[in-house]
């Protein structure tokens, strides 16, 4: 809710990533201040932290179209609508002009620490609305500061925060005892010295989604070099090996999405890949060596490995919400109204029904959380999706409803939507796996999707740290 009193300040928006700087264009674009805080010190910080991997979403699905006419004065150039950017190129191409031409709007190396409405905690429902949000942060050098707010966008992601090895959702008993042995991200096997790291060594991969796919891909890549002699990869999985393991394929509408899932089942049928099925981690042990074990749920234990790569998914932090009133689904935490739209246990297939400021609304007016964080724990967020979230939301902080209420985003299908749930079993599992989600007709054209180009090693569905 936006009073009198409230009108001047500006929208305070959490993360310059891919969304977040999409809000920002969005608020310019309807003639309202934004203000966006992050915590890295350049724009896009998470994502130029796998900025190795390539995106399977061409150029013309990663780019927002308030952003772009932000940027066509300036004389940007925009990258080929059919080619697919790495990480690092979205956020040099891309993001980082992005963040040049919004200017002081952007304020770097600023973490957020807490955001309430002033004077009041959660408690307090006297006069509450009618109170400005109050955002506190640090700088890059510890000192604390805050700033008043009409209106805050979370758009921080959920990059931060990966989900542990252990199956339970807590850290695997031991887990963080052998942290010097595992990661949770997709090693950049260019560098030379994580790529000495992973040589000749026998290197466990837990997870099924797609950057587990790119991680399988990329040890097997290294396996058949002439440096990698000796590399062996195990796959852990929670769930069996069925059909829809390996995603969409050559049906996958992202056709780079279906070539990840492709290479890693040709990494385990080729032999470099060794898959253990209905795996649940338990406890990680260390040998007399240092190597590590692997103990389930159901009393196995793996043979040794030297490396771990957990690749389990994110969730969100809202550690620093903790005074506004939320309205979260218990299961995902994801805004309630979003969730049974999202939720992998009833869905088999990544389409999504358009969704926006309602969807995203909370019990706290005024607060939205937008990007992948929205998300929760669901997988398969899309870019375009963040997009179509804001221009939504920034729509309704202007008090345009009806724009805030159309649709204007066709999402491609994916090949499967992956998760927990019904998916430990594929006997329980919907039989069509193609097209279980329906939608309303959209209200404007569906984007296009290109013509498949060469394999690449991809680890993003074009999601977003913000």
């Amino acid at each position: 809710m936006t009073t009198t009193a409230t009108a001047h300040l500006p929208v305070v928006v959490i993360g310059a990533g891919p969304t977040g700087l999409a809000a920002a264009a969005h608020l310019v674009g309807r003639g309202l201040v934004p203000l966006v805080l992050e915590a890295g010190s350049a724009a896009g910080g998470a994502v130029r932290e796998w900025a190795h991997v390539r995106l399977f979403s061409p150029w013309a699905e990663v780019l927002d179209p308030a952003a772009e006419k932000l940027l066509a004065p300036t004389g940007w150039t925009r990258p080929d609508p059919t080619a697919y950017p790495s990480g690092g190129d979205w956020a040099e191409q891309y993001l980082q002009p992005l963040a040049d031409v919004l200017g002081d709007r952007v304020r770097l190396g600023t973490r957020v620490t807490g955001v309430s409405r002033a004077g009041r905690d959660r408690i307090v429902d006297a006069d509450r609305d009618r109170q400005p949000f109050v955002v506190h942060f640090t700088h890059a050098d510890g000192r604390e500061d805050r700033v008043t707010a009409r209106a805050v966008i979370d758009a921080s992601g959920t990059w931060g925060t990966p989900s542990p090895a252990g199956a339970s959702g807590l850290p695997a008993l031991g887990e963080k005892a052998a942290a010097d042995r595992i990661v949770h991200r997709v090693p950049d096997l260019g560098s030379p010295a994580v790529r000495a790291r992973y040589a000749g060594r026998r290197t466990a991969v837990i997870g099924s989604g797609a950057s587990a796919f790119t991680a399988l891909a990329q040890l097997a890549r290294l396996a058949k070099s002439g440096d990698g002699a000796g590399t062996e990869s195990v796959w852990v999985l929670r769930r069996t090996i069925s059909g829809s393991t390996f995603g969409g394929g050559g049906a996958d509408q992202l056709p780079e999405r279906g070539a990840l899932g492709l290479a890693a089942k040709a990494a385990v049928d080729d032999g470099h890949a060794e898959a253990v099925t209905g795996f649940r981690t338990q406890a990680i042990e260390r040998t007399p060596d240092g190597r590590v074990v692997l103990v389930g749920e159901d009393g196995r234990r793996l043979d040794p490995v030297d490396e771990v790569i957990v690749l389990t998914g994110f969730r969100p932090d809202l550690s620093f919400l903790g005074e506004l009133r939320l309205g979260l689904d218990e299961r995902l935490q994801a805004p309630a109204a979003l969730a049974p739209l999202i939720d992998p246990n009833q869905h088999s297939c990544g389409t999504v029904h358009p969704h926006g400021h309602r969807e995203l609304s909370h019990p706290e007016p005024g607060i939205h959380l937008v990007g992948m964080k929205s998300y929760g724990r669901a997988p398969t967020f899309l870019a375009m999706t963040g997009y179509e979230q804001v221009r939504s939301v920034v729509a309704a902080l202007a008090g345009d409803v009806e724009a805030a209420d159309r649709v204007e985003l066709t999402l491609p299908e994916t090949g499967v939507c992956g998760g927990a749930g019904v998916f430990d079993d594929p006997d329980t599992a919907p039989a069509d796996s193609g097209s279980c989600c329906t939608a309303p007709e959209p209200e404007v054209v569906q984007l296009s999707t290109p013509a498949p180009g060469p394999v690449t090693d991809s680890a993003k569905t074009a999601v977003t740290g913000g």
